[in-house]
C-alpha cells in the first residue's frame, strides 16, 4: 500500500487515496480506463493507449480531463515515483465525476474523477510460454459497445471467473457463431500458416498488442487475414494465441479440454513470440 498514485491533480500514497461514494464510477460504473505496460521505466506505446483512452471518453461523452502533454507528465511522474517496481502496469481511470444518484448526466457538468496508479507488471514466465495454456469457450454475454474500454466489466468478470472455475487461463467468447475475443485478451488463430484475426468492430476492444502483432506479421512476411473467424475455424485451428498488454503473446494448447493440434505451442507462435520480444526490447531500451 506504499505505492504512489495520482488522484485529481495530486500525487499521494495509495492508502490515502479516497473517492466519494457518490462518484458515478462507484454508483454506475460510469467511466473508462486504460492499462499501459511499462518496461525499464518506459511506457509501451503510450500515445496509442492515450488515443484509445480519448476515443473511449468521447464515446461515453466524458470530457478528457488532460491534454496529451498533461497525460504524458502524469504518467512520467507516476512511473518515476514507483521506480522500485522492476516493470509496471500503469492503470488509468476516468469517471464522469461525483453527483447525486441519477442515471442522466449531471447538469451542470461536474469535473471528471481522474485516477492513475502503477502496479507490478507480471508477464508470462518462460515456462508458461514454453508449455502454453488451456482455455474454454462461452457465449459472449456482453453489451454491444465492447469497443469502449469501459469500467463496467461485470460480464467480463463472470466470464473470467468461468475460466478460473475450470482451472484454465482464459474464456474465449463466441457471438452468433463467430469468435469475438477473450474475457481479457484478443485472440488470433493460425490455419495452414495464415494468421487469422477477428476484425475491429463494436464487439471487440481494439487491442494495442493486437495492432503490434499484425504490424510485426506484415513486416516479416507472415500471411495474415483480418476478417470474421467462425467457431468452426476456431475449433479446427492449428494454433490459437492470446494477446494483451500483460499476456503479451501466449499460445493456447487446449480448448474445452481438446488439444489444439498436437497440444504444444506451434511454430508460427514461436516465431511471433520471438519477434515481439525483439521489438519490445528494441523500442523499450532505458533512456540514457
Amino acid at each position: 500500500m506504499d505505492e504512489t498514485v495520482y488522484l485529481n491533480g495530486s500525487f499521494l500514497p495509495l492508502a490515502q487515496a479516497t473517492v466519494p461514494v457518490l462518484d458515478r464510477g462507484f454508483i454506475f460504473g460510469d467511466g473508462v480506463y486504460e492499462v499501459v505496460p511499462v518496461y525499464s521505466g518506459q511506457p509501451f506505446r503510450l500515445d496509442e493507449h492515450l488515443a484509445r483512452l480519448a476515443q473511449s471518453l468521447e464515446a461515453v461523452r466524458i470530457r478528457n480531463p488532460l491534454d496529451t502533454a498533461g497525460w504524458h507528465d502524469v504518467c512520467t511522474r507516476l512511473v518515476a515515483a514507483n521506480a522500485g517496481l522492476t516493470d509496471q502496469s500503469l492503470y488509468i481511470q476516468v469517471t464522469r465525476g461525483v453527483a447525486p444518484r441519477d442515471q442522466a448526466f449531471p447538469q451542470p457538468e461536474v469535473s471528471p474523477t481522474v485516477l492513475a496508479m502503477s502496479m507490478s507488471l507480471v508477464t508470462p514466465s518462460p515456462e508458461l510460454v514454453e508449455s502454453g495454456v488451456s482455455a474454454i469457450t462461452a457465449l459472449d454475454i456482453r453489451w454491444q459497445r465492447c469497443n469502449i474500454k469501459a469500467i463496467s466489466l461485470l460480464a467480463n468478470v463472470l466470464l473470467r471467473q468461468e475460466a478460473v472455475d475450470h482451472g484454465v487461463a482464459e474464456t474465449l467468447m463466441l457471438r452468433d457463431g463467430y469468435l469475438t475475443e477473450g474475457s481479457s485478451s484478443n485472440i488470433f488463430v493460425v490455419k495452414e500458416g495464415i494468421l487469422l484475426a477477428p476484425p475491429k468492430n463494436q464487439f471487440m476492444l481494439p487491442g494495442i498488442t493486437y495492432d503490434v502483432v499484425l504490424e510485426l506479421a506484415q513486416a516479416n512476411g507472415m500471411p495474415t487475414k483480418v476478417g470474421p473467424v467462425s467457431e468452426a475455424q476456431l475449433r479446427a485451428a492449428d494454433e490459437i494465441w492470446l494477446t494483451s498488454s500483460t499476456k503479451e503473446v501466449l499460445a493456447v494448447v487446449a480448448l474445452d479440454g481438446v488439444a489444439v493440434n498436437d497440444g504444444k505451442p506451434g511454430p508460427v507462435f514461436k516465431r511471433m513470440h520471438a519477434l515481439y520480444q525483439a521489438f519490445k526490447n528494441q523500442v523499450m531500451k532505458p533512456a540514457r
